[in-house]
């Protein structure tokens, strides 16, 4: 069989709907079927309801509303007909061989010829699956795990049985990466694949150290979040997240299928508090509170390890911690105290073990890597780590905890699992053989390109790369890519290096958030101190530079992916054109801290509804733009951002984030050709008629309860701005002067006591303060 282009999904469940609606997200018509629930007569109830569970999810599980609309719901009593029609059946019934044994039977009787069947099962190995399967399925057959929620989780984990089709892998590896968006990792048919073979003995491993020595669940997260390059929700959090009775099933299945002398037998049960935690219906976020809950009386709270009671939680700052966030994993785990005790003991433990797995689940280390990196978020798998380490370190203090040192990291003795010296990546295999990291056609990774060069300018905010074929790619890589000064100064330097040895240039990065915008701990340490000369130095080089990379003799592109906010949806909006990562979430969102885009944002947004064709010139789309700007309002895909003019017909989107650079590449390469640098915006003054048409809008929004009394301040500033100042109607405004608008009221707003309230709650807490 060729194209993949309808699919069905039986099972609405969590897993499945999420499949089916993400199917949906890549255009692809599915129909998603469930049994007949009883006692209704609506037959198709629990598909129906799955798609509106899918509508309603935050964050959203669909990328805009109507892709809901290429989901057909029906059931398994009166629609199996339905399937004749799909390219690609997924089955993600209950986690029953029985039952899944039984639907096959059913599926194989009506499928097409060569239609593709496969499992999202995560604990029945495909050998089982295929025992008493229709002997023409088994060709056809193979396991497709998804991990949750599946439209912003990149792994897929695949496993082929020995009679599985190495044209039906290849097919659907290609539409799972190309159309779906997939990092496809092919496994062995093995307990727990990769992910959670190793993901769910580390989580075990956490609890059980932090209760043995003592940790509070904040300071082991504290420890086990983004000091080791994990996400922040660090061990606990996470439990909460999948929900603890959820994880217990897992590790029971775990423990069932993995034998008697595997390491994760030795930490299967947890801790006790778990057990009487779902003994409470204490199940995590679902259940209304696990290791951690939010009470309306006492705030957040955590559970004591020790007695299982709420206790007020806290925010521990942990040298341990501090110095693996800025000195990195050695740093860490050599740290002289209790914390550094238990990140070397939990990573003792789970690198090991991560090791001797090798080549039981996979004989390429590299694929234990990818899987913990898109399944779990990690920064860096274990192999990597290793290294990060140092091979031998970490063979000796194996050694200096009394643990096993498993072969595979024995045969890497004096070296180390990655190398670059053949100008290529390449990893270690389990013979002692190095062999090429290779990527699918059309993937480039920035972290290939860092990890075999070096960068042509480099500062600690930003680094410019050399990633062939006449582009270079600017890189932002501060804390959430927050912009500080030194990223700006880089990018401007980098503009010249450009025009004078390369035809384009990107604008794109491999961490979490291509920029959360810039650094509110610098405009509040200049702003607290009244240091208004360095903040406004700051905003004239952010404008100067965003406009001269706007009027270079060469196109730019921004690459895009997780949050484009504020000034850095800023740099985005001055770009030639964006190639978008399909899961990226963009918009100007200065005015939730009390502050206006200063770098040029509401200048850019203003102009792009000035050229929509659906909207009139002049009061109409300052209020388009005021309404954006004003209320801080975000897209959380290209397709919610189109419409709000936040991308252009000249942007472009990519489901697999590993396609971007190239994309992006591609992009610049297409616009080098005879390319022209955009005229200069120029604008005209709306005059006191404007200005009064947003401040009803924003009136509007007060009477409503939506606007706040500073949201009120904030937005007539902004108002201000659109408007073009105090200058009579009619009368041009030039770019140079909004910018001189932006500066001044940037630093207006930066003096209030309400805005700087707003910036440390912000920096505290994670959130808006809505005063």
């Amino acid at each position: 069989m060729g194209e993949i282009k309808t699919a069905a999904v039986i099972g609405a469940g969590t897993m499945g709907s999420g499949i089916a609606g993400h199917l949906a997200n890549a255009g692809v018509p599915v129909v998603l079927l469930d049994i007949v629930p009883e006692g209704t007569d609506v037959r198709d109830l629990i598909a129906e309801t799955a798609v509106e569970r899918l509508l309603a999810s935050i964050p959203p599980a669909l990328m805009h509303p109507d892709k809901a609309k290429l989901i057909t719901t029906g059931n398994i009593e009166d629609h199996l007909d339905r399937l004749a029609e799909a390219d690609w059946i997924a089955e993600a019934v209950i986690e029953r061989l029985e039952v899944k044994q039984a639907l096959y039977e059913k599926i194989d009787a009506v499928r097409k010829p060569g239609a593709l069947v496969s499992s999202n099962t995560s604990t029945i190995p495909l050998g089982l699956l295929t025992e008493a399967m229709p002997v023409g399925l088994v060709p056809d057959f193979c396991i497709t795990h998804f991990f949750n929620p599946v439209r912003y989780m990149r792994l897929l984990e695949m496993v082929a049985g020995p009679e599985t089709r190495p044209e039906a892998i290849a097919t659907l590896s290609a539409f799972c990466d190309e159309v779906l968006g997939k990092g496809v990792v092919h496994c062995n048919d093995t307990p727990g694949f990769l992910a959670n073979r190793v993901g769910c003995y580390a989580l075990q491993v956490a609890m059980v150290e932090a209760e043995a020595l003592g940790l509070t669940v904040e300071q082991a997260d504290a420890i086990m979040g983004r000091p080791m390059g994990i996400p922040k929700t660090g061990v606990f959090g996470l439990y909460d997240l999948i929900g603890l009775d959820l994880m217990q099933d897992v590790s029971r299945s775990l423990r069932s299928a993995l034998p008697a002398d595997d390491p994760f037998q030795a930490v299967a049960d947890g801790i006790a508090v778990t057990h009487r935690l779902v003994g409470d219906g204490r199940t995590g976020l679902k259940g209304g509170g696990g290791f951690y809950r939010q009470s309306k009386d006492a705030g957040r709270q955590a559970v004591d390890l020790q007695s299982g009671e709420y206790r007020a939680a806290e925010r521990p700052q942990l040298d341990a911690a501090a110095a693996g966030e800025s000195d990195g994993l050695k740093a860490l785990v050599e740290w002289p105290d209790i914390y550094g005790d238990f990140a070397r003991r939990v990573l003792a433990r789970v690198l090991s073990y991560a090791a001797s797995l090798v080549p039981e689940v996979t004989e390429d280390p590299e694929a234990i890597d990818e899987a913990m990196k898109l399944g779990y978020n990690w920064t860096q798998g274990p192999f990597e780590m290793i290294d990060a380490l140092g091979v031998d370190w970490f063979r000796d203090a194996l050694a200096r905890d009394g643990l096993p040192v498993p072969a595979f990291l024995e045969a890497a003795a004096g070296r180390s699992f990655y190398r670059a010296e053949t100008g290529r990546l390449e990893d270690l295999r389990h013979d002692g053989a190095y062999r090429p990291v290779d990527r699918a056609p059309g993937v480039v990774r920035l972290g290939d390109i860092m990890r075999t060069g070096a960068p042509l300018l480099d500062n600690r905010a930003a680094r410019l790369w050399d990633v062939g074929e006449g582009v270079a790619c600017l890189e932002f890589h501060t804390k959430a890519n927050a912009l500080v000064p030194q990223s700006m100064a880089l990018l401007a330097e980098s503009l010249g290096l450009v025009e004078r040895d390369f035809r384009a240039l990107v604008i794109h990065n491999d961490a979490p958030h291509f920029s959360m915008g810039v650094n509110l701990e610098f405009v509040l340490e200049a702003a607290a101190a009244r240091d208004w000369p360095r903040l406004e130095k700051m905003l004239v080089e952010f404008q100067t530079t965003c406009k001269v990379m706007r009027d270079a003799p060469f196109p730019v592109v921004a690459a895009p992916s997780g949050m484009a906010l504020g000034g850095g949806f800023e740099v985005v909006v001055h770009c030639d054109a964006m190639v978008a990562h399909a899961n990226t979430t963009m918009g100007q969102v200065e005015t939730l801290v009390g502050l206006i885009p200063g770098g040029g944002g509401g200048k850019e947004i203003l102009n792009r509804w000035r050229g929509s064709p659906e909207t009139p010139p002049g009061i109409d789309a300052a209020v388009m733009a005021f309404r954006l700007v004003g209320m801080g309002q975000t897209a959380s895909s290209p397709e919610e951002a189109r419409p709000l003019r936040l991308m252009l017909a000249q942007d472009r989107a990519v489901m697999n984030r590993d396609r971007l650079l190239a994309a992006a590449r591609d992009r610049a390469l297409e616009l080098a050709e005879a390319y022209q640098p955009p005229p200069e915006p120029d604008f005209i003054a709306l005059g006191p008629a404007g200005y009064e048409a947003l401040k009803g809008v924003l009136d509007r929004l007060e009477e409503k309860g939506i606007a706040t009394p500073h949201d009120h301040v904030v937005g007539g500033q902004l108002a201000r701005i659109l408007c073009g100042g105090d200058r009579p109607a009619g009368t041009p405004v030039s770019e140079d002067e909004v910018f001189a608008l932006e500066r001044e009221t940037f630093l207006y707003l930066a003096g209030t006591a309400a805005t700087l309230a707003r910036i440390r709650h912000m920096l505290d807490h994670g959130r808006p303060l809505r005063n």
